[in-house]
């Protein structure tokens, strides 16, 4: 392997060598994103774990503190927010609730349904995780220009809205 090479490069030359026949370009650009996407992913579960938070209890707090005063939703609002399903949202809150970082009350528009808002505790956990997380992101894109960073942006928005 040269200097220019990757592990991704050896496997899609072997890849070359045995199937000839198959246009292998776009599985070199999607193994390299899963790479990076792991890495990322590891990375940013590390600040999650040093503040207590699985990913989805970091995703419900982040949704409640970006809503701004009072940092309140119903648990509808958090599902369509954060697309997922009404058991699974529940479930997020029922954990969030004992560790005293969310609470929730009557909503008083609806008084078949509830509001779940941030506690003070669970706003410091919130501010203080998202400081760490948004250090560790800024870390992880250090390794990119800012070109590159700006391409690799406008590429991945392009994939994704198609």
């Amino acid at each position: 392997m040269s200097s220019e090479q990757d592990p991704i490069d050896v496997i899609l030359e072997q890849w070359r060598r045995e199937r000839p026949d198959l246009d292998l370009s776009a599985m070199g650009v999607f193994s390299r994103l899963a790479q990076a996407s792991r890495l990322v992913e590891s990375a940013v579960e590390q600040v999650f774990r040093r503040h207590g938070l699985r990913p989805g209890e970091f995703d419900v707090l982040a949704a409640l503190r970006r809503s701004g005063p009072p940092y309140t939703l119903i648990p509808s609002e958090l599902s369509d927010v954060l697309m997922m399903s009404r058991a699974g949202m529940t479930n997020r809150i029922d954990r969030l609730e004992a560790a005293g970082l969310v609470e929730r009350s009557l909503d008083p528009a609806d008084r078949r349904s509830f509001r779940v808002a941030l506690t003070q505790e669970g706003r410091e956990v919130i501010d203080a995780t998202l400081t760490e997380h948004a250090a560790n992101l800024a870390r992880l894109a250090a390794r990119l220009t800012e070109q590159e960073a700006a391409t690799l942006d406008t590429v991945l928005r392009g994939m994704l809205a198609r």
